[in-house]
């Protein structure tokens, strides 16, 4: 994510930051940018090990599909709901205690013995990552001075492709090696290695703006927001209504085996992180060509994969092509977001989290329901389809109404900003 489009994203705080030195300041900063990396990673580590927990428990792909359902539920509505009853909470304070919900949250899935308490566990991880995304996000302007506040947030940021880059694929290689349980409890020492980090180097930070529910519902009147929440839905529900069963796709159509798994999922975070980066270069001055590029790259990798993906070298220049893809996708949605609303920070934030986390859920749990009851190039193609529908709404003559923009004298080519 570039600084230029970064800066939208956040409102450093006229009272930020403390004095203290550059060091100590991006340190904090590091461990904010490593908590999201934590809540990324345990978020989406089952996908690279999905068949392995089902089989241990068995239960079908589509059922273990809910360990990324239930996640995203309780993130959609743990975000305002946290943000508005922890309004005067020390930020500091809540940060450590969802990284702490985090870890006990990854070793009782490590542990658990029946499958209904790895829901349990997935149900705290939801509410770690409701939580702390809403309040992580928004603290880059009350951790450095003002002029560092785009890079700051920038760094914060860049961990949500790294998870895909170096979480997931680094799970699923513990898990095929010693066991998936090994890898939750991996993650969950070293979310408490984060934790002890967190309380040494980030300062005291008492609220200083509340966001209250009013707040959240004017930012969700905006024109702009309703565009970011429709545009972001169908986004995300083709991605994780397909990705999420990315593995049994690659095993039961490639032909692969689980350590070439491992491969083609760090060559798709790695093409993630590309992504990341051009999407931010350019969704300044292009935000509906960079989403409706974005949407139109995932419809088609996703619907040629049925078709090209028989093929290792098929399957490996798609993923790589949807990584790309989806790596631009947060970006462009918090940059929506944002704009949409540039006063109310910690609420676009709220909103961008719930709206995101449940569309996460939906997709999983759609995408589940189709695996049982078709094959997983059908629920590729399903996939495709409903990425398309963004370059269909999303086409230059008919954005205007949809997209909410067309009048703010950029040609057409901007979200609204109130």
């Amino acid at each position: 994510m570039s600084t230029s489009t970064t800066s939208a994203l956040t409102t450093a705080d006229p009272d930020a930051p403390q004095r203290r030195s550059p060091l100590i300041s991006w340190l904090a900063v590091l461990s904010v940018t490593t908590g999201i990396f934590s809540v990324v990673t345990s978020e989406i580590l089952p996908i690279g090990l999905l068949t392995s927990i089902g089989s241990s428990f068995g239960v079908s792909d589509g059922t273990a599909g809910l360990m990324m359902t239930v996640p995203g539920v309780l993130a959609a509505v743990s975000a305002p709901l946290v943000t508005v009853a922890t309004a005067r909470a020390d930020r500091r304070l809540m940060l450590c205690a969802f990284v702490l919900l985090l870890a006990l949250a990854n070793f009782l899935a490590a542990v658990a013995p029946y499958y209904w308490l790895v829901l349990v566990s997935r149900i705290m991880v939801g509410v770690a990552i409701g939580g702390f995304w809403s309040v992580g996000v928004g603290l880059a302007g009350r951790l450095v001075g003002r002029p560092a506040v785009g890079r700051a947030t920038a760094v914060i940021f860049a961990a949500v492709p790294l998870g895909s880059v170096l979480g997931v694929p680094l799970g699923t290689f513990v898990g095929e090696v010693t066991g998936w349980r090994t890898a939750f409890a991996g993650m969950g020492v070293f979310t408490l290695a984060l934790l002890a980090l967190m309380l040494l180097v980030i300062p005291p930070l008492p609220p200083v703006r509340a966001t209250r529910l009013h707040v959240l519902r004017d930012a969700v009147r905006a024109p702009g927001t309703r565009a970011a929440l429709a545009v972001t839905f169908l986004v995300v529900l083709a991605h994780f209504g397909t990705y999420t069963y990315v593995t049994p796709f690659l095993e039961q159509v490639t032909g692969i085996g689980p350590g070439t798994v491992t491969l083609f999922l760090l060559l798709y975070g790695v093409a993630g992180i590309v992504g990341n980066f051009l999407g931010g270069a350019t969704v300044v001055r292009h935000p509906r060509a960079t989403f409706v590029g974005a949407a139109g790259l995932i419809s088609g990798a996703t619907l040629l994969l049925p078709v090209l993906g028989r093929w290792e070298i098929g399957a490996i220049t798609l993923l790589a092509v949807w990584g790309v893809a989806y790596g631009a996708v947060p970006v462009c949605s918090q940059t929506w977001f944002a704009n949409a609303s540039p006063d109310t920070p910690e609420a676009t934030s709220v909103l961008f989290t719930a709206s995101f986390q449940a569309t996460i859920s939906v997709g999983a749990l759609a995408g589940g329901l189709a695996l049982d009851r078709s094959a997983p190039s059908t629920l590729m193609l399903l996939g495709g389809g409903t990425a398309a529908l963004v370059v269909l709404l999303g086409g230059p003559k008919r954005a205007a109404g949809w997209w909410g923009g067309g009048s703010s004298g950029h040609g057409g080519d901007r979200p609204d900003t109130p």
